[in-house]
């Protein structure tokens, strides 16, 4: 259905390949996931099934890409009904305004009838579960209702082959399963071909019927998911255990691993899990009392109360529409609540200007490009040293212990999506303000940008600064936080030690937390250093 044949990919002005002499074929009915470390050329490789890379990117492509045996440098529109494509913020794709309009808009520029396309959306509603959602205007949608639309928009042109670059990034673990299901019914029941990138391959990997490693050298190798992840770079959480452990053959879910489990719960049976605790819990940098929050009639939180000491990591989970973005808006200044007080080392966020607010605020939002704005990398870092005081290179060396070895001259938008919130993390972190805010900071992330960022993170509540992180990211919280919040419908129902947390939570535990249970481990590292001592 899909074949690369001896294919190398170079943008225009860049000095290296992005793809090189990449030759596989992906058959009709596969789940086929692609993995690899941030800017490997993931997203490269899917770009180019449909002809945006070269059509769209520019460059020079050499070797053949086809689908279904049509040359993907044919004209665009041959590929249109054959290739649905979701990429990273399926919402930036939405044209219309209510989810209906957006299922009909691929058909409308298809030329379909209209009785083939009343048809085609009401299976598609039905398909994804999303009939409720019919006329819901979609700036309204939660992220996981969005990324159905999303998937749905595509689906009704009838494609053969869908292409998704991390579905599940900006999805709680429910909405994440929710959708991989989803995906695993097209391809079963329909014959449907999926071609997915994902960071979190813990969510993924055990669906696909073969996998894809783009490596350092942007050369690919594939084959059966468990041969694959036996030495690939980047592995999840439950095959890292596995390896430690020696479990053959490699188990690729919990289910399996926790069937290969017991003499390891055994021989850890004896030792308690670490504790992690605040380093030094200093004075209060921030508290909400009272604190209560709208958009329009509708009330996203009320009664909120905590406070976060220096030196915490305070992971703030929950659905997707729990109220998690609006808690770190409230935070950062950029929204008054409705009632109740909100003070942030002596004062109110949103009362502060934005000088004073920087200097006890630093906020990463869910859509990193939204702090970048200049021409290059380079003139990112230093102008943000600039306007922050720093001393020269404090931003660049920043970013370089988060995402090491970018080319300084390259524009923020030509950048992965990881790579971008990498830049727009070091931005943030350089002047290591007090409070320092971070919504949804590994989306695009792979694990070892996240095991550095964790590390950046860990020595900032080191040296006294207070970090609230909202996340999806269950394998972030077991690494990185001491305190876990979990919001529902608005309120607090959880608040305490993050390992008590999100060890008693079946949608919040990490996978080794599920895998060793009821023992309270939460990372492969700590189950290493116990039986290491």
């Amino acid at each position: 259905m899909i074949a690369f044949e001896h294919v190398t990919f170079t943008y225009p002005d860049a000095p290296t390949p992005a793809l090189a002499d990449v030759d596989f074929t992906v058959d009709e009915g596969e789940f086929f996931l692609v993995v690899g470390e941030t800017g490997s050329g993931k997203s490269t490789l899917l770009r180019a099934v449909n002809g945006l890379v070269p059509h769209f990117t520019g460059g020079t492509l050499l070797g053949r890409v086809s689908v279904d045996g049509i040359s993907t440098v044919a004209p665009p529109r041959e590929l249109a009904d054959r290739v649905g494509v979701v990429g990273q913020n399926p919402s930036a794709s939405f044209v219309a305004d209510t989810v209906e309009d957006e299922l009909a808009y691929a058909m409308e520029n298809l030329g379909i009838a209209a009785d083939v396309m009343r048809r085609r959306v009401e299976d598609v509603l039905d398909l994804l579960g999303i009939a409720g959602l019919r006329r819901r205007a979609l700036g309204t949608l939660s992220s996981g209702e969005a990324q159905r639309v999303a998937i749905g928009s595509v689906l009704t042109a009838s494609p053969r082959v869908l292409v998704l670059d991390e579905p599940t990034s900006a999805l709680d673990p429910g909405a994440a399963e929710d959708v991989l299901s989803i995906l695993t019914r097209l391809v079963d029941d329909l014959g449907l071909t999926v071609l997915l990138a994902e960071h979190r391959l813990e969510r993924v990997v055990q669906y696909a019927t073969r996998i894809g490693v783009v490596g350092a050298d942007q050369r690919f190798a594939a084959g059966l998911p468990a041969a694959v992840m036996a030495d690939a770079p980047v592995a999840p959480p439950v095959v890292a255990l596995a390896r430690l452990a020696g479990w053959l053959p490699l188990p690729l879910s919990v289910r399996d691993a926790r069937r290969a489990a017991q003499p390891l719960r055994d021989r850890l049976a004896l030792i308690t899990p670490p504790v992690r605790a605040v380093a030094t819990r200093g004075d209060s940098i921030a508290s909400l009392s009272g604190v209560a929050a709208r958009y329009g009639p509708n009330d996203v939180l009320h009664d909120i109360d905590f406070e976060i000491g220096s030196g915490e990591i305070v992971a703030v989970m929950g659905r997707n529409g729990a109220g998690k973005s609006t808690l770190l808006r409230l935070l950062s200044g950029l929204m008054r609540p409705t009632s109740g007080r909100i003070d942030i080392d002596g004062a109110a966020p949103h009362s502060l200007n934005a000088s004073a607010l920087v200097r006890r605020v630093g906020l990463v939002p869910s859509d990193p490009g939204a702090l970048l704005y200049e021409r290059t990398i380079a003139s990112e870092c230093s102008v943000a040293d600039r306007e922050h005081r720093l001393a020269a290179g404090t931003t660049r060396a920043t970013l370089d212990r988060i995402e090491a070895d970018l080319d300084p001259t390259r524009h923020p938008r030509d950048l992965s999506e990881g790579q971008r919130l990498a830049l727009a993390l070091a931005v943030v972190l350089a002047p290591a303000p007090p409070l320092i805010l971070l919504d949804e900071p590994t989306r695009g992330l792979d694990y070892a940008a996240k095991a550095r960022l964790s590390l950046i993170l860990r020595e900032l509540a080191a040296t006294g600064h207070a970090v609230v992180l909202a996340t999806h990211d269950v394998e972030l919280v077991a690494e990185t936080a001491t305190r876990a919040i979990v919001l529902a419908d608005g309120e607090i129902v959880s608040d305490g030690a993050a390992r008590e947390v999100v060890c008693h939570s079946p949608v919040f535990a990490p996978q080794v937390a599920k895998i060793l249970a009821p023992a309270e481990w939460l990372t492969v590292a700590e189950v290493s250093a116990a039986l290491a001592s």
